[in-house]
């Protein structure tokens, strides 16, 4: 059990998971504290600048990609980050707990499984490499063969593995959330009563 205490998996992926559960705790209190002040008008509008941040935090991966110059990536990757979470923040109190319109629940989803995906890369991703080499270094430093370093980093090596994959879902995701949020906006302005 030692060992698995000491696992990837007990030290960062648990831990990621917590990081969602905040998001979505945040949400629900804003959500319940816009209930209780009978306010609840105001998170039908947070879409609005949610999207807004979401949009703002692009800066990064337009400049991964190269179609924008300027910036430090490293800045930017923060800013990304902050943004996005605020973005996503506002999003979800602003779908709250209403369960009227399939698209923009559609467009949520979607929006969830990026954020998981994103913070993947952000949490696990590079920790995960941190750790898994410092870990070898110091076995490789205890004199262990390399199948006895082996079986120790097995569950380390297997968890990594697993993590790497978040690339392969983090862009397809990020196209359908912005797919779906699209057509959400737009169909929120064609059925919207603009008298």
């Amino acid at each position: 059990m030692s060992g698995f205490r000491n696992s990837l998996l007990s030290r960062d992926v648990i831990p990621f998971y917590l990081s969602l559960a905040i998001l979505g705790g945040a949400a629900l209190a804003i959500d319940a504290g816009l209930h209780l002040a009978n306010a609840v008008w105001v998170g039908r509008y947070l879409g609005i600048p949610g999207v807004l941040l979401i949009l703002a935090s692009s800066g990064y991966s337009m400049r991964k990609r190269k179609l924008i110059k300027s910036g430090q990536p490293a800045s930017l990757l923060r800013w990304h980050e902050r943004l996005a979470w605020a973005g996503s923040l506002l999003i979800l109190v602003h779908a709250g707990i209403h369960f009227n319109a399939i698209l923009g629940w559609l467009a949520v989803w979607a929006m969830l499984v990026n954020i998981a995906s994103g913070l993947t890369g952000k949490y696990l991703l590079g920790r995960a490499r941190k750790r898994l080499e410092a870990t070898r270094s110091t076995l490789r430093a205890q004199g262990l063969s390399p199948e006895a370093l082996e079986e120790q980093t097995y569950w380390d090596s297997l968890t990594f593995d697993v993590v790497k994959a978040w690339r392969v879902v983090h862009l397809p995701i990020t196209l359908a959330f912005a797919v779906l949020a699209l057509a959400h906006i737009v169909s929120i302005f064609l059925f919207w009563g603009w008298k």
